[in-house]
């Protein structure tokens, strides 16, 4: 296939159009531009001091007593059996020193392994709604079948880099084994990155235990090969929960990179201005980050940005908005100031795939490439404020990241590119359509889009007049029908079941018992 998936002759006329997916192949994006800064150094510093009153001052809670024993020991002001834990702010810039600044993050298949840091940029499959949606069966709980549909548009589809934890909650599975047959099916649907969710002492090993089985290594390889991720959202205002916090040590003291996202909205879990919302995101990811480095030092990590604001009429969130982009970029200048891999979302608070959806999509991805984040979660199919994956908003997204990532390759500017022979050739008054120049390089000139109609209005009417949602369910569809697994080898796909069962009636993870140490 041409790198831009040109569809060329008939291919392009009324009655075939739509019926063949084009897309642009798997690839390691980077952002070539310079990140855009929108507040000066000294205001940046100042944020840096204000966020580390807040952690010598004020403090963070830290639930579980394990984690406040790690704490003091490097160090931490634990008073007692206080839950309140204080960090000289000293501390915190030699812990957050030791978070590398970059690291590779392997797939079962490493083709798909990708680059997380520096101006690297990674878009993952939106993840944890509690519903899904499509044109046809409307919305509904989540579900085992449309988490297994949503992971295989997550393989199928080459802008997406890696699966960001469950795109659905399936809920007809029994909580305790529903990470068990949700990763291993998961494992089975696609060969890119992982995700495990951090609740726990036995369910995070267990999913670690399942990459590993995936990937075929050894635990020793795995601790030198990063490869399954876990979100870790701070409980804002200024807490962690016991949890959260067991998993953050699994994930670390096996070297596996933990995304600590504070979820602070301005107006509700935090100041009600955006500067104070940001201070307190920078507080409590500054301290999540340091746990880590506690537990293990040089475990990879993300600092994580998800300030939004509210609708002050109702207290609903609201994202996708100016306060929502002006907080990205700031997290970004913190981020780079701190040289650790930042994480931030393609967010909106639209209830259907439609217009709103995509224009405050736009404003969330735009942000997300000026500050050079390297993981853009809920990359493909947020819907709701999060309450909803839709089938419908991945294709869209989809295409409106593809078209990032052409914007993102470089133009060469040189001689044969100037055409000065083409403009010799046409003269005035001529047209460039049978130019020699154009001939040579018509079939790779420009982005050639999966989902976009470029007819004109007259064709496109006598077609059916179907709009971008309507089109995207057809090609979300289409998709679906030709999915073919990814190769797992036999030997493997046994040991994983067989795993798996073993633990199924075992339990799995009691949903009320996390594995804290008493």
């Amino acid at each position: 296939m041409a790198r831009r998936g040109w569809l060329t002759g008939k291919s392009r006329e009324r009655k075939d159009f739509g019926k063949k997916f084009v897309q642009l192949p798997f690839q390691n994006l980077s952002i070539p531009f310079d990140p855009l800064d929108i507040v000066s150094t000294d205001e940046l510093e100042s944020i840096h001091v204000a966020s580390l009153d807040v952690l010598e001052n004020i403090g963070i809670n830290f639930l579980l007593k394990e984690a406040r024993e790690t704490l003091k020991l490097v160090g931490a002001d634990v008073r007692g059996n206080e839950k309140r834990v204080r960090f000289d702010r000293s501390l915190i810039e030699e812990l957050i020193a030791k978070a590398p600044s970059k690291f590779t993050f392997h797939a079962r298949n490493p083709a798909h392994n990708i680059q997380y840091g520096e101006n690297n940029i990674n878009f993952v499959l939106v993840a944890s709604p509690p519903n899904s949606t499509d044109l046809i069966g409307g919305r509904r709980a989540g579900n085992f079948q449309d988490f297994c549909n949503f992971i295989r548009l997550g393989q199928a589809l080459n802008i997406v880099h890696q699966i960001g934890g469950y795109p659905v909650e399936p809920v007809d599975i029994p909580a305790n084994i529903r990470y068990l047959k949700a990763e291993s099916e998961a494992i089975k649907l696609c060969d890119k990155g992982l995700f495990g969710y951090s609740l726990g002492r036995n369910r995070i090993r267990d999913s670690m235990e399942m990459v590993r089985i995936a990937r075929g290594i050894s635990w020793e390889q795995m601790r030198l090969e990063p490869s399954i991720l876990t979100t870790v959202n701070a409980n804002s205002p200024l807490q962690y929960d016991i949890p959260m916090l067991i998993g953050m040590i699994e994930m670390a003291r096996n070297n596996q990179p933990v995304n600590i996202t504070p979820f602070t909205l301005a107006g509700a879990m935090a100041p009600v201005t955006i500067p104070g919302a940001i201070v307190q995101q920078n507080a409590e990811a500054l301290a999540g980050i340091s746990f880590i480095q506690a537990v293990n030092p040089g475990a990879p990590v993300f600092y994580g940005g998800f300030t939004s604001n509210v609708d002050m009429k109702t207290g609903a969130p609201a994202f996708g908005t100016p306060e929502y982009a002006k907080s990205v970029l700031i997290g970004g200048q913190l981020t780079r100031r701190y040289s650790i891999p930042y994480r931030s979302s393609n967010v909106n608070s639209s209830n259907a795939p439609d217009g709103q959806a995509v224009y405050e999509s736009q404003m969330s991805l735009w942000p997300c490439i000026l500050s050079q984040c390297n993981m853009v979660k809920h990359a493909c199919g947020w819907i709701e404020g999060g309450l909803s994956a839709s089938f419908e908003k991945v294709i869209i997204d989809a295409e409106m990241l593809q078209m990032f990532a052409e914007f993102l390759q470089p133009v060469s500017v040189n001689n044969e590119e100037f055409g000065i022979d083409a403009i010799r050739e046409v003269g005035p008054g001529g047209h460039f359509f049978g130019a020699s120049h154009t001939m040579e390089r018509y079939e790779k000139a420009f982005y050639s889009p999966m989902l976009s109609d470029w007819r004109n209005f007259e064709t496109w009417m006598e077609d059916g007049a179907t709009d971008a949602t309507h089109r995207a369910h057809r090609i979300y569809k289409q998709i679906l029908e030709s999915f073919e697994p990814p190769p797992l080898d036999h030997v493997i796909e046994e040991e994983l079941d067989a795993f798996v069962q073993r633990r199924i009636r075992e339990g799995g993870q009691d949903p009320n018992d996390y594995g804290e140490k008493k």
